[in-house]
């Protein structure tokens, strides 16, 4: 199988887009693929317990669904230390999640890393 590289740089007022990021996280997961999603700008509030259980896109069903899914098939996240500082998003809401924060150079190695990459 491959390795999907997923970066999403939209954040909860672009539901249906953020939720369509993670629905095709899920769906490369449910088929086997490694996955690695990247939050980046708006993005990075997504990984918040908050936002998790409360937005749901059009069509594209609730995030929180589809976070579990990712998580449960061995995907991993990597949430954009720059960006979570303008945003007030912290270690802490990472906590019991397999996220870590990342800088840029870390986005690069994923890109490079992954056979494909879908940006949302």
């Amino acid at each position: 199988m491959g390795n999907l590289l997923v970066h999403i740089t939209c954040g909860p007022e672009a539901p249906t887009r953020a939720a369509l990021g993670f629905l095709v996280a899920r769906a490369a997961v449910e088929e086997g693929h490694g996955v690695s999603v990247f939050l980046a700008g708006d993005g990075v509030q997504l990984i918040r317990e908050s936002v998790l259980d409360s937005l749901s896109g059009l069509g594209t069903g609730a995030l929180r669904e589809s976070f579990d899914a990712v998580c449960e098939g061995g995907g991993r996240f990597y949430v954009s230390g720059m960006s979570s500082m303008a945003r007030g998003v912290t270690a802490e809401d990472l906590a019991n999640k397999p996220a870590e924060m990342a800088m840029p150079n870390v986005l690069v190695q994923l890109t490079f890393a992954a056979d494909r990459t879908l940006t949302y």
